[in-house]
C-alpha cells in the first residue's frame, strides 16, 4: 500500500474504529476480492464491534492499494460518506487492471461496460499518458458518487477524447464508482435541432426496452426530463461523457444532477451549470518523446532508430497527435518519404493559437493536404466526394452505395482505404457501418473543393433519385433516417431550388418526416431554407410553416395523426388545404373517413407585422420609449434596431461574444443596452450603434438589463446568475452599488414606475424589492409558497421566478412563474389574484399594459396569451410562433404588443384587434337542430347575448341580451327557450320577438332546459332538486320534487314521461302530465353522471362517479347487467341504433362497448395507455352516439374521434383548436357534427363525400 494510503489509515483509524459496522463493509471486500472469507471469519470473532473494526483496519493496513480503494467504495456503499470523505485524499493511483481476466491490462468487465456504453476503442497506435489519465480518473473520483462536471479542454487535435475514453478503461473506477454504467455521447457543434436529435438517440439507447416511453421526446426540456428520470432510476451512480462540446447551452440540456465527464475546446462551458467542477486541462502537443513513440510504432522501428527527419515532424507541428497520426499511418505505406512529408509540412508553418483556443486551420489543412495528395489517383474522387458531408454526422453505408452505385462490401473496401489513413473514422453499430469526418476534414474539404460543391450536392440527389422513391423510404432501410435529415439540405447545396420547393409544399414528405423525428426539424428546415422557399411562393411556404407551427404539438404524438384531416382544417386558399383535400377525395372512395370543418373561415391571423432580423432564436425585443423602433436580441449574438411600423433594419451589431439574453432601450432613446451569456453588459448609441460602455464585473451569465425612467440621472440595473444585482450609473465606470440576497440567479429585474424600487425575480422562488438609492432589501415575497402542497417539502421544489412587471400606478406587482400569474399588492405584499394559465407549459415572460388592466403572456407552448387582470379572465389567444416564445413587450402606449421566439421572427400584435377579435367566444352550452339541410345553432356567447348561428350559411342573428347558463331551440325553429343564473326562464317567438316568461319565482339558477316534442311545454331543471314543467302557453306549472340532491339531467320519454337522475344516486320516471313518480331507480352509491335510454324504449342506461355502468329495464327495479371495469368515473353512455350495444366513455379517455343482451365487453376502443399517463382521448369522454347502421360511434372528449363499433379501432380523429368537449350534436344521417371547444371556438363538420 502507498504510504500516502497507509498514513490517511492510521490518522483516521480511531474515527474509524468508532464507527463503523463490519459485516456489510467485508461483504463489498470479499466481492472485490480483496478479503477472503477466512479473514472475514476472524474479524467476526472479534468481542465487540469496535475490536471487529479495529480487526479489519489491521488487517487492511497490511494489504495493497486495492483494498484501501475497495474499502473506501465500500464506506461509500453503506452510507458512511463522512468517513470516506476522511480517506478521500488518500486514494492511491492505481493500474488499469486488478488482474482478473484481463486482457492487454483491460477486465472483461470493463469491455463490456465500455462496449454497452459507446466508449470509443483505443486507435489502432496507441500511447500512453499517464499522468494526464491520473489525473482525470483523480477527479472522477472526487465526485464521490455525487452530481458534478469533470472538464477535459484543449485545443482540436490534441487527443481530449482518447483520453477521457482511457480514463474510463479502468475496473476499479467503474466498479467503485460507477457501478451504473460508462454511456458516451458525442455532442459537437449543435443547433437546437440536432441538440434535439443527440437527447432522442441517448434517451432510447438508454430505454431500449420501452419502459419508460414509446416515442421519443419531442423537445429539448422534455428530453432533459427523460435523461434526468432514465438516470435516476435505471442507471444510477453512472457516468455521463459527453465528447466535443462547443457552446455552454448544449450543457444546460445535461444539467440533471448526473456525473458527467466532458471534453471541449473551451473551458468556460461548464459556466453555464452548477454544483462540483473539477478541470483537466490538456496541452496542446504531445511531448517530443511521445511524438516519436507514435511515429516509432506506425513504422514498426524503435526510437532510437527513428531517422532526424522525425524530430523535425514532430517540432514542426508541435507535437499535435492528429497531425502526428496522420503522417504517421502515410509512412507506414511509405517509409521511405520522410524527407517529402517534413518538406510538405515545412511549406505553412503554423499561426499563433488564437485566445478563442480554435484549432489552426491551415497548418492542419496542410497535413490532410498531404495524405489526400497519397490516394490511389482511382479513389481520389471517390474522397473528394465527400465534401458533401456534414460535421458531426455519421453517414450510413448504405448512402454510399446509392452514391456511387456500388454494392455495399465494395463501397465498404474504398471507405476502409480512407480510415486506414485516418481520413475517415468509421463507427461499428451491431453489423451496419457509419462514416464521418472530423471537423478539421470537413473543413478542408469544403474549401478545397468549394466549386465542385454544388455539382457534388447534384449529384447525390440524381443518384438517389434512381436508386430511392421518396414513398417508398422505410425506417427500416439502413440509410433512411439519413435521407429524411438531410435531403432537403443536399437540394439546397446543390441549388435546386425547384425541387428543394417541390419537396418541402409536399403534404406527403411532411408527414413521412414528421412521423419518423417530428416536426422540429421541418420547422428548422423552414427556416433555414426560407429563402429559396420564398422565391417559389412566399405564401405558401407560409402555409407550411404554420400547418406545422399549429400542430406540431400532433404531430409528434403516437399514434401519428391523420395529416390529412389536419389539412383540411386549414383555410380554403391553403396549399396545404388543396393538397389534402385532393387526397382526401382518392381516399374517400376507398372508404376512408374525413371531415370538412365548414364554418372554419371565421378564424384569422392577427399578427401585424412579422419580420425575422435574426439568425437564431431571439431572446428579448423592445420597444423605442417613442414606440418608432424596436430592439431585439438573441443567440445569434447580434443587437439589431428595425423600424416598427415596416420592419425595415436600422442598425445590425455584432455585440457580444456570446448568445445576448436581454436589451432595453433608455427613456430618452438615445442608448440601448445588451446583457449576455458572456458575462458582459454593453451601452450603445442606438442611432450609430458605437459602444458607449461596457462592464465585466458579474461572474455569471447577466440574464437581464433595464433602464430606470429619469433621463436625467440614468440609471441601468442588471441581473445575473451570480445570484447578484448591480445598479451603474452611465457617468460612473464600474458598478455603483451590488445588492446581495438572492440564493440563485438572477432571471430578471424591473424599475417601479416613480424610480423609487427596483423588483428582482430570482430561481430561488422569491421576488425582492430594493430601494433604488439605498440599494438595501425592503421586502421580499416568497412566491414558491404558494405552489407547495401538503406532498412535497419546501426545499424539494423548484419554482424559477421568470418574469414580474408593474402596474402602471405602481401599487401592483404581476410575477409569472411555472404556470401561473401572481398579483401582488407592493405595500402588504398581499395576494391579489392568482391566475392559472391552464396549458402543460410554463410561463417565459409577462407585461402589464401602461394604461389598462391588460397583461400579455409568453408560454413555452408557443402561444402568447392576453388576460384581464382584474376579472382574471382569458381575453384572447394569439397563435402564429412557430417555436417557445421567449418575451412580450407592450408598445409604450399599450396600443400594441410584440412577441419575440426561438423560430427567429418577432411578431407585432394589434391590441384592439386582438380583443376585439377574440373577446367573441362561445359558451360551451348550446343546442342544435338538424332540419333538412339546414344546420341551426342556439348559443351564448361572453358578451351574454343569445345568438342563433346558420351552419352552412355562417348568418348570426343576436336574439337578446340576458344572464343565461342554459338554451335549447323548440323542434321547429319556432320559438328559443333559455334559463339564466337567477331562476327566471324566458321563451323568445322568432317569428315576431314576442317573449313568455316563467313567474314561479324559482330563483336557484336553470341549468337545463328542453322543449317537448309538440314545443307546447318546456322542461327545466335547477340547482337543486326540482323539475319544473311549464306548459308555457295555458301559464300551468308541475314541480316535480322527490330527488335529495341536485338533478344532473333529465330525458323526456313517450307518453308524456320524464327520465331524470341526480347526485343522490337515484333515476327517476315522472308522469309530466300528473307531476307523479311512476318508477324510482336506486342506481348507484355515487352520483348518476348520464343516462341514455334505447330506441326501442324498453332499457335505459346509467352511469355513475362509481366507475360502473348498469342496463336497466324500465319493468324492473333491479338491473339486468352491471358492467365493470373502467379505472374512473364513467362520464357517458349510449345505446346503438338497434339497441343491441351500448357504448360508455370514463375520465380516463377510454371507451368499451358492450352488448346489452348480457353485458359482454365488445371492444375497448381506446385502452389507457396514454403518453407521460395522460388519458388517450386527451381527457374525459364527455359524449357518444352511435350511427344509424350501429356501425360507427363517434365520441367526444379531449377531441373528436369516430370508431369502428366492429373492430373497435379509431376511424378518424379531428383536433380541435382547444380542448375540454362537453357533447356532440349528431344529425339524423351521421354527417353532420356540431361543437364547442373551451376556447368558445364553434366547429360544424361534414363527413366528406
Amino acid at each position: 500500500m502507498d504510504a500516502k494510503a497507509r498514513n490517511y489509515l492510521l490518522q483516521h483509524r480511531e474515527a474509524l474504529e468508532k464507527d463503523i459496522k463490519t459485516s456489510y463493509i467485508m461483504d463489498h471486500m470479499i466481492g472485490d476480492g480483496v478479503l477472503t472469507v477466512s479473514e472475514e471469519e476472524e474479524v467476526k470473532n472479534e468481542s465487540t464491534q469496535q475490536r471487529r473494526a479495529a480487526m479489519l483496519i489491521k488487517m487492511i493496513l497490511k494489504k495493497n492499494n486495492y483494498s484501501y480503494i475497495s474499502f473506501y467504495n465500500a464506506l461509500l456503499h453503506e452510507g458512511y460518506k463522512d468517513l470516506a470523505a476522511l480517506l478521500q485524499g488518500g486514494l492511491p493511483v492505481i493500474s488499469s487492471s486488478n488482474g482478473k481476466d484481463s486482457v492487454g491490462g483491460i477486465t472483461s468487465y470493463v469491455r463490456t461496460v465500455l462496449c454497452e456504453g459507446g466508449v470509443p476503442q483505443r486507435p489502432v497506435v496507441f500511447v500512453t499518458r499517464k499522468k494526464l489519465v491520473n489525473a482525470i480518473q483523480q477527479r472522477l473520483y472526487r465526485l464521490n458518487g455525487e452530481p458534478g462536471w469533470v472538464t477535459i479542454h484543449g485545443m482540436a487535435g490534441c487527443g481530449k477524447s482518447v483520453l477521457a475514453a482511457e480514463a474510463v478503461r479502468d475496473h476499479w473506477l467503474l466498479e467503485g464508482c460507477f457501478p451504473g454504467g460508462v454511456h458516451w455521447v458525442s455532442v459537437g457543434k449543435q443547433d437546437k435541432a440536432g441538440l434535439l436529435m443527440k437527447l432522442q438517440n441517448l434517451c432510447a439507447r438508454l430505454d431500449q426496452d420501452e419502459s419508460f416511453s414509446q416515442r421519443p421526446p419531442l423537445n429539448i426540456e422534455e428530453a432533459k426530463d427523460r435523461l434526468r428520470i432514465l438516470m435516476l432510476r435505471k442507471y444510477p451512480r453512472s457516468l455521463l461523457i459527453l465528447d466535443d462540446v462547443w457552446d455552454p447551452w448544449v450543457l444546460k440540456a445535461f444539467d440533471n444532477q448526473c456525473q458527467i465527464l466532458l471534453t471541449t475546446r473551451d473551458k468556460s462551458v461548464t459556466d453555464s451549470v452548477m454544483g462540483p467542477k473539477y478541470v483537466v486541462a490538456v496541452e496542446s502537443g504531445l511531448g517530443k518523446e511521445k511524438g516519436l513513440e507514435i511515429l516509432s510504432l506506425f513504422v514498426s522501428m524503435k526510437k532510437a532508430d527513428l531517422p532526424e527527419e522525425a524530430h523535425s515532424i514532430v517540432k514542426e507541428c508541435k507535437g499535435s497527435p492528429l497531425v502526428v497520426s496522420l503522417i504517421g499511418a502515410l509512412l507506414r505505406d511509405f517509409p521511405n518519404r520522410w524527407e517529402y512529408y517534413l518538406r510538405q509540412l515545412q511549406n505553412k508553418q503554423f499561426k499563433r493559437i488564437r485566445k478563442s483556443s480554435s484549432y489552426d486551420y491551415e497548418a492542419l489543412d496542410e497535413a490532410m493536404s498531404i495524405s489526400v495528395e497519397m490516394l490511389r489517383e482511382n479513389i481520389k474522387n471517390y474522397y473528394t466526394d465527400l465534401s458533401i458531408l456534414q460535421k458531426d454526422v455519421k453517414v450510413p453505408t448504405k448512402v454510399f452505395c446509392v452514391l456511387w452505385d456500388m454494392e455495399t462490401e465494395e463501397v465498404e473496401d474504398k471507405l476502409q482505404e480512407f480510415v486506414n489513413k485516418s481520413l475517415l473514422f468509421c463507427d461499428r453499430n451491431g453489423k451496419s457501418f457509419c462514416y464521418y469526418l472530423h471537423d478539421l476534414q470537413v473543413d478542408f474539404l469544403t474549401e478545397k473543393n468549394r466549386s465542385k460543391l454544388q455539382d457534388l450536392h447534384k449529384k447525390l440527389i440524381t443518384q438517389f433519385r434512381r436508386h430511392r422513391q421518396l414513398h417508398a423510404l422505410s425506417s427500416d432501410q439502413e440509410d433512411c433516417m439519413y435521407w429524411y435529415n438531410f435531403l432537403a439540405y443536399h437540394m439546397a447545396s446543390a441549388n435546386m431550388h425547384k425541387e428543394l420547393c417541390a419537396l418541402m409544399f409536399s403534404l406527403d414528405w411532411i408527414k413521412a418526416k414528421t412521423e419518423l423525428v417530428g416536426p422540429a426539424h421541418l420547422i428548422h428546415e423552414f427556416v433555414e431554407y426560407r429563402h429559396i422557399l420564398d422565391e417559389k411562393d412566399c405564401a405558401v411556404s407560409e402555409n407550411f410553416q404554420a400547418f406545422l407551427s399549429l400542430n406540431g404539438h400532433l404531430l409528434g404524438r403516437q399514434p401519428f395523426p391523420n395529416i390529412v384531416q389536419l389539412g383540411l382544417c386549414e383555410p380554403e386558399t391553403s396549399e396545404v388545404y388543396q393538397q389534402a383535400k385532393l387526397q382526401a377525395k382518392q381516399e374517400v372512395d376507398n372508404g376512408v373517413l374525413y371531415l370538412e370543418w365548414i364554418n372554419k373561415k371565421n378564424t384569422k391571423n392577427l399578427s401585424r407585422l412579422v419580420v425575422r432580423p435574426h439568425t437564431d432564436a431571439v431572446y428579448h425585443a423592445c420597444f423605442s420609449e417613442d414606440g418608432h423602433r424596436i430592439a431585439s436580441c438573441g443567440a445569434d449574438k447580434t443587437l439589431q434596431v428595425f423600424k416598427a411600423e415596416t420592419g425595415e433594419k436600422l442598425l445590425e451589431i455584432k455585440a457580444h461574444e456570446d448568445e445576448v439574453l436581454c436589451c432595453a432601450f433608455s427613456i430618452d432613446d438615445k442608448f440601448i443596452a445588451t446583457s449576455s451569456a458572456d458575462k458582459k453588459v454593453k451601452i450603445w448609441n442606438s442611432i450609430t450603434g458605437d459602444l458607449v460602455h461596457s462592464y465585466d464585473e458579474h461572474s455569471e451569465q447577466v440574464n437581464c438589463c433595464c433602464f430606470n425612467h429619469n433621463s436625467h440621472h440614468l440609471l441601468l440595473a442588471t441581473g445575473s446568475s451570480d445570484c447578484l444585482l448591480k445598479l451603474w450609473d452611465l457617468n460612473q465606470k464600474h458598478c455603483r452599488n451590488t445588492m446581495f440576497g438572492h440564493t440563485s440567479s438572477v432571471s430578471h429585474c424591473r424599475f417601479s414606475p416613480d424610480d423609487e424600487l427596483l423588483a428582482s425575480c430570482s430561481a430561488d422562488g422569491t421576488v425582492k424589492l430594493w430601494g433604488v438609492k439605498s440599494a438595501n432589501e425592503t421586502k421580499s415575497i416568497n412566491v414558491k409558497r404558494f405552489f407547495l402542497t401538503s406532498e412535497e417539502p419546501q426545499e424539494d421544489m423548484e419554482v424559477i421566478v421568470k418574469c414580474c412587471s408593474w402596474s402602471s400606478d405602481g401599487s401592483r406587482i404581476m410575477v409569472a412563474a411555472k404556470h401561473k400569474i401572481l398579483l401582488f399588492d407592493i405595500h402588504t405584499s398581499g395576494l391579489l389574484a392568482e391566475i392559472h394559465t391552464n396549458h402543460h407549459s410554463t410561463i417565459q415572460y409577462c407585461d402589464f399594459s401602461p394604461h389598462h388592466h391588460l397583461a400579455v403572456v409568453a408560454l413555452s407552448h408557443n402561444c402568447v396569451e392576453l388576460w384581464n387582470m382584474d376579472s382574471g379572465l382569458k381575453v384572447a389567444d394569439c397563435r402564429g410562433h412557430l417555436s417557445w416564445v421567449h418575451c412580450v413587450m407592450f408598445s409604450p402606449d399599450g396600443s400594441s404588443f410584440l412577441t419575440s421566439s426561438d423560430d427567429q421572427t418577432i411578431r407585432l400584435w394589434e391590441t384592439k384587434k386582438v380583443c376585439e377579435n377574440s373577446a367573441i367566444v362561445l359558451k360551451q352550452e348550446i343546442d342544435v337542430v338538424f332540419q333538412e339541410d339546414e344546420v341551426m345553432v342556439l348559443a351564448v356567447d361572453n358578451r351574454r347575448c343569445l345568438q342563433l348561428i346558420n351552419g352552412k350559411t355562417g348568418q348570426i342573428d343576436d336574439l337578446t341580451e340576458a344572464q343565461v347558463s342554459c338554451c335549447c331551440l323548440s323542434p321547429h325553429l319556432e320559438y328559443v327557450a333559455f334559463g339564466g343564473s337567477d331562476g327566471a326562464i324566458k321563451i323568445l317567438e322568432l317569428l315576431n320577438g314576442r317573449i313568455f316568461q316563467s313567474t314561479n319565482g324559482h330563483q336557484n339558477p336553470v341549468r337545463h332546459i328542453q322543449f317537448t316534442a309538440d314545443g307546447k311545454t318546456l322542461i327545466s331543471s335547477f340547482d337543486d332538486s326540482t323539475i319544473q314543467v311549464w306548459n308555457w302557453q295555458s301559464e300551468e306549472y308541475l314541480f316535480l320534487q322527490a330527488h335529495q340532491e341536485a338533478v344532473k339531467d333529465f330525458k323526456l320519454l313517450k307518453n308524456s314521461r320524464l327520465l331524470s337522475w341526480s347526485f343522490d344516486g337515484t333515476v327517476k320516471v315522472w308522469n309530466i302530465t300528473t307531476g307523479k313518480i311512476e318508477k324510482d331507480f336506486d342506481c348507484h352509491q355515487d352520483t348518476v353522471l348520464s343516462c341514455d335510454i334505447s330506441p326501442d324504449a324498453t332499457k335505459f342506461s346509467s352511469t355513475s362517479a362509481d366507475k360502473t355502468a348498469k342496463i336497466w329495464s324500465f319493468d324492473l327495479l333491479s338491473p339486468l347487467h352491471e358492467l365493470k371495469g373502467h379505472r374512473g368515473c364513467v362520464r357517458c353512455s349510449a345505446f346503438s341504433g338497434d339497441s343491441t350495444l351500448l357504448a360508455t366513455g370514463d375520465d380516463n379517455g377510454e371507451i368499451r362497448i358492450w352488448s346489452v343482451a348480457d353485458g359482454a365487453l365488445l371492444h375497448s376502443c381506446a385502452p389507457v395507455c396514454g403518453e407521460e399517463g395522460a388519458a388517450t382521448h386527451g381527457g374525459w369522454v364527455t359524449d357518444l352516439c352511435f350511427s344509424p347502421d350501429s356501425k360507427m360511434l363517434v365520441s367526444a372528449g379531449g377531441y373528436l374521434k369516430w370508431w369502428n363499433v366492429v373492430t373497435g379501432e379509431s376511424s378518424q380523429t379531428f383536433y380541435t383548436n382547444g380542448t375540454n368537449l362537453k357533447k356532440i350534436h349528431v344529425s339524423s344521417d351521421f354527417k353532420t357534427y356540431v361543437t364547442v371547444d373551451n376556447l368558445g371556438i364553434l366547429y360544424i363538420l361534414q363527413i366528406l363525400e
